[in-house]
C-alpha cells in the first residue's frame, strides 16, 4: 500500500505540535517588503510582521508559493514511493492552489493530489486534521479526497477583526469608510462563503459585544455541530482565546477545542486582535 504524506500551506495556522507529532508537510507563502520576501512562520513573525508595519507605515505584499517551492517540497517524498495530498489556500483568494496545480503536473500521473479548501487559516487546519486521521487509518487517496469533498462545505469560519486600519492600508476599505468605522468603533465580522472572505454584518461598540455575538453564533448551532475539533484561531490576543475555549468547553460536546495562532499573511489582510471561531457542521 502506498504511504501518503499530507501537506498543507502555512495559512493553515496549525498547532505546531501537531504539525510535527503527525509530520504533515508544510509550504510557507511569503510576506514581502520591497525587495524582501520573507517565510511565513520561517523567516517572520506575525509579532515581528506587527513591529515593522508600526515602523515603516505599510504592509506587506503577500505572494503565493511558487510552482518551484511546491516541486522542492514534494519531490524528496515523491522519490521515496509518497503519493502527496497538498490542502491549499481557498483558490478565490490566493494563486497557491494554481501553483500546486502545477507543480503537481511535473510528477508521474497519481504523485501529487491538490485539493482547494476554499477556506483560509483554520478553516483548512480542520481538513487537514480530517485527512491526517484518514491516512493513519489506512484510507486511499481517493476515498480521503472525498471525504474532504463532503466536509468541505459544512466547515464554518467567522472572525472578528478588531481595526479597519489593516484592511484600509491593505485596500480593501476606502479611507471614509475607515475613519466613519473608526468613530463608530464598527467591528466587522467577516464569514467565509463559497472560498471568499465576506462581511457577515457589523457590530457597533465594544469589542467584547462582537465576540460575544460571535461566539453566540457558534453556540445556536451547537445541537448541529460536529464534536470532534472547533478551533479558536487568534492574532495577538490569547487571553480572549483562552476564555473562549473555556466557554466552549462549558457548552459544547467537543472532544477537542484547539487555540490556534495565525499566521503572517492571515495577520498582515487582518490585523492585531483578529480573532474566529471554525468548526463543522455535522
Amino acid at each position: 500500500m502506498s504511504r501518503i504524506k499530507i501537506f498543507a500551506d502555512s495559512t493553515s495556522d496549525l498547532p505546531k505540535t501537531w504539525v510535527q507529532q503527525h509530520e504533515v508537510g508544510i509550504v510557507p507563502l511569503y510576506a514581502v517588503f520591497g525587495d524582501e520576501s520573507l517565510k511565513d512562520g520561517v523567516e517572520i513573525s506575525p509579532e515581528q510582521l506587527y513591529a515593522r508595519v508600526d515602523r515603516e507605515g505599510r504592509l506587506p505584499k503577500t505572494a503565493a508559493p511558487s510552482p518551484a517551492d511546491f516541486m522542492a517540497s514534494f519531490g524528496p517524498y515523491i522519490d521515496q514511493g509518497y503519493q502527496v495530498l497538498f490542502i491549499s489556500l481557498s483558490s478565490e483568494l490566493s494563486s497557491t492552489y494554481q501553483n500546486a496545480l502545477i507543480a503537481s503536473g511535473e510528477f508521474p500521473d497519481g504523485s501529487v493530489t491538490v485539493f482547494d479548501s476554499l477556506n483560509l487559516t483554520s478553516g483548512i487546519g480542520v481538513l487537514v486534521m480530517k485527512a491526517v486521521q484518514a491516512a493513519e487509518q489506512g484510507k486511499t487517496i481517493t476515498e480521503i479526497v472525498d471525504l474532504l469533498t463532503e466536509m468541505r462545505p459544512k466547515v464554518e469560519t467567522e472572525f472578528v477583526i478588531d481595526t479597519l486600519d489593516y484592511l484600509y492600508m491593505g485596500g480593501r476599505c476606502s479611507g471614509m469608510q475607515n475613519l466613519i468605522g473608526s468613530l463608530l468603533k464598527i467591528r466587522p465580522v467577516i464569514k467565509v462563503v463559497d472560498g471568499k472572505m465576506t462581511p457577515a454584518y457589523k457590530v457597533r461598540g465594544k469589542r467584547e459585544k462582537a465576540i460575544d455575538q460571535m461566539l453566540n453564533n457558534a453556540l445556536s448551532n451547537v445541537d448541529v455541530m460536529d464534536n470532534d475539533t472547533i478551533f479558536v484561531v487568534h492574532s495577538m490576543c490569547e487571553e480572549d482565546a483562552l476564555a473562549i475555549q473555556k466557554t466552549l468547553h462549558e457548552k459544547t460536546k467537543a472532544k477537542h477545542i484547539e487555540i490556534a495562532t495565525a499566521g503572517c499573511v492571515i495577520s498582515s489582510h487582518c490585523g492585531p486582535k483578529t480573532i474566529g471561531l471554525v468548526y463543522v457542521r455535522a
